[in-house]
């Protein structure tokens, strides 16, 4: 079992001062795997004032000189891109493709957007006789999640670091390791001391601490819309800034004239990788009524091929949940969907056959979802897709856009204009034409409950910005 009694502050490890320990568990065999120290408020006064010290001489380092320690950080993740994919497997039981094809590669991408980004920003602006001045925000509190230990940090910290800001992240309690490894990759790039902190603990302790903390200038969280709301609450005594990145229950369309096969294929892929622990999985498929039949059994077709097994088998595509809260919640879904009279198409309850321990699920299908189960309404965060019926266009925007969640979404069809013409109409942050590759170029957020604010690339860097009007900073020619 591996011990995290040590957090980071002012460029080294420091033992944390309480005594309170949480446990984290291998998702695989149920025995915990890792012991988490809580840090005290007295940890986070300590983290926040590095943080707060090394901010004036941070946010005036030349960009040049930020864009290269960025890019040693870079070069690190890169090195160790095996070791992350073995940390995700201890701490969440994410497959061995799913690393390699998402959870690594996508932080990587993420970073020299960022790096490229802070290049070819313009920093000041002459606005007739005024000089308007784009500023780091200050210190920031990033507050990351389990289900993407890697990128989530990636996007915020690297974000954050970029703009000239100064940093605590508190990691999820649940997935250390990535978040450690991070950290000592940030310590060999060779950041100034104060720039870069972590703090380990929980969300309603260590999270709210640093969420409320006078001196922390802005907050970026990501996880659930309860977590989302503590954060801001607690943030709201100061009236600091915040990001929020939260829930989603996102729906595909699939037109009467889409290539059936192809879209059912590619849309069980969007909620089943990573065990459907994705905020913008695709989660709900609507179809034509009179096309139900042929989908649903598209879908038990191809829902077989997600075999689920061992995560550190190269061959397997489903790996187990990250926790036994979250297997618990999905099971809890699954039943009530039983209940409230969806029609199963493949899955169901319980383990899968020849899994005796483990959070590992069945990938599940249900059918004759209404927009009033559960089903169709709850983000679920596992591998679980609700299949409804329009009867027309009109009906299938309605059902896209009546949830109060607004993070992603789906179209399909024939006829790029008709696809376009939808997701224009579907009130959220993105919406995947025909199942085109995740660009991290462009901004990922949300509308209504699923956040505020954006990450990714240049969109994820300007988030960290202020900007300051300087009158008379300029005169007229």
């Amino acid at each position: 079992m591996e011990i995290f009694d040590r957090f980071y502050c002012d460029g080294r490890w420091v033992p944390a001062t309480g005594r309170d320990r949480l446990a984290a568990f291998n998702p695989c065999t149920e025995l915990q795997s890792a012991e988490v120290a809580v840090c005290t408020a007295a940890d986070v006064n300590e983290a926040v004032a590095a943080a707060w010290r090394a901010f004036d001489g941070w946010s005036v380092v030349p960009v040049a000189e930020r864009r290269a320690l960025l890019g040693r950080v870079r070069d690190g993740i890169a090195q160790q891109a095996e070791g992350f994919a073995d940390d995700l497997v201890k701490d969440i039981g994410a497959p061995l493709w799913v690393s390699r094809q998402m959870q690594v590669p996508m932080p990587l991408r993420n970073l020299e957007l960022m790096i490229d980004a802070i290049g070819s920003m313009t920093f000041e602006t002459r606005v007739a006789h005024s000089l308007v001045v784009r500023e780091p925000v200050g210190v920031v509190a990033a507050i990351t999640p389990w289900n993407f230990p890697l990128h989530q940090v990636v996007a915020k910290v690297g974000a954050a670091l970029a703009a000239g800001c100064t940093v605590v992240l508190k990691p999820s309690e649940l997935a250390p390791r990535a978040a450690r490894r991070f950290a000592a990759i940030v310590d060999e790039a060779g950041l100034p001391p104060g720039v870069f902190n972590l703090v380990w603990g929980d969300g309603p302790g260590t999270g709210a601490t640093l969420a409320a903390h006078p001196d922390v200038d802005m907050v970026s969280f990501t996880g659930s819309v309860g977590a989302g709301r503590a954060v801001a609450h607690a943030a709201a005594g100061s009236v600091k800034k915040i990001a929020l990145e939260l829930g989603g229950k996102s729906a595909t369309v699939l037109l009467d004239d889409a290539r059936f096969p192809d879209a059912v294929q590619t849309v069980l892929r969007q909620c089943f990788t990573n065990s459907g622990q994705i905020c913008a999985a695709q989660t709900r498929l609507l179809v034509p009524h009179a096309r139900l039949p042929e989908v649903e059994t598209l879908c038990n077709q191809y829902a077989a091929d997600w075999t689920v097994g061992d995560p550190s088998d190269p061959e397997t595509r489903l790996g187990p949940l990250a926790n036994q809260r979250q297997f618990d919640a999905v099971q809890r879904h699954i039943a009530t969907g039983f209940a409230q009279g969806a029609r199963l198409v493949a899955g169901g309850a319980g383990r899968p056959d020849g899994c005796t321990q483990g959070y590992f699920v069945r990938p599940t299908v249900f059918s004759g979802i209404t927009p009033e189960m559960a089903l169709a309404r709850e983000e679920i965060f596992g591998p679980v897709l609700a299949v409804m019926s329009y009867a027309d266009e009109e009906e299938a925007v309605a059902f896209a856009n009546g949830t109060p969640y607004g993070l992603s979404g789906g179209v399909w069809s024939a006829d790029p204009q008709r696809a376009l013409a939808i997701a224009r109409r579907m009130r959220t942050g993105q919406v995947v034409v025909n199942g085109a590759p995740q660009n991290l170029a462009a901004p990922f957020g949300g509308y209504r409950q699923s956040g505020i604010g954006r990450e990714n690339g240049r969109y994820g860097v300007e988030e960290f910005f202020e900007f300051k009007a300087i009158q008379g900073g300029c005169t007229h020619d």
